[in-house]
């Protein structure tokens, strides 16, 4: 299984027979050099979504009409883009699992809101939601975008995730101190990346109080573009 950072909160996940790209946002993602685009991309089968902020959705619809592949995500957005935007799309809702090329997406609660550009102002775009991905003898927890929330504490005994990708940068979401505090109290993760910081000097610049927070954790750090096999 290899897990290759894009970025912000952007992934690439080859996992079973399944390469899914998690939020990729890459044209004017900071994080992001544009001209390794068609290497972040290829051979993907699906692509997965926390919400519908821009910071999130990105180059879905481009890439979904590229490479012709299903856009799975909240009913919502997922229903909303099959009819006005003529893409192939698996939508679903809280508590459903999906099959992703043999790895089982289950879509949990987030805390955190959901809407895209409309042409009066932001459009209702589903809730927000985090993943439970299982898979190759490991089980997944995306956060997505989110704060601390109660339902962390069965969502961390019934999945029993031993890898947490935290959003933590702060601002928008929790940051470090509160990702580490939820990742003690309520999973009992080996391995915990970091994401949605870094990209903008509003977002925190290291892992370090991550890091530190999480002691016999292992904590990584990724680097754009370069894959680490979990």
């Amino acid at each position: 299984m290899k897990l290759t950072w894009l970025g912000h909160s952007g992934f690439r996940l080859e996992i079973e027979q399944a390469v899914i790209l998690i939020d990729p946002w890459l044209s004017g993602n900071p994080a992001f050099p544009e001209d390794r685009r068609d290497e972040a991309i290829r051979g993907a089968t699906h692509i997965l979504l926390t919400h519908g902020h821009g910071d999130h959705t990105g180059d879905t619809l481009s890439i979904a009409r590229e490479l012709k592949i299903p856009v799975v995500g909240i009913y919502d957005l997922i229903s909303t883009w099959q009819t006005h935007q003529g893409i192939d799309g698996v939508g679903f809702n809280k508590g459903g699992t999906v099959d992703l090329g043999g790895a089982k997406a289950t879509m949990v609660n987030a805390s955190h809101s959901s809407s895209f550009d409309g042409n009066e102002g932001p459009v209702y775009a589903g809730h927000e939601s985090g993943y439970m991905i299982a898979g190759e003898g490991h089980v997944i927890y995306v956060s997505g975008d989110t704060d601390i929330m109660a339902d962390m504490a069965w969502m961390g005994e019934y999945h029993q995730p031993d890898i947490g990708i935290l959003c933590a940068g702060g601002h928008f979401t929790m940051d470090m101190e509160r990702a580490a505090w939820a990742a003690r109290k309520y999973f009992d993760f080996k391995t915990v990346i970091p994401c949605h910081y870094k990209t903008f000097p509003l977002l925190a610049q290291d892992a370090e109080p991550l890091k530190s927070g999480l002691p016999g954790v292992r904590v990584l750090e990724p680097e754009v573009m370069v894959p680490v096999t979990l």
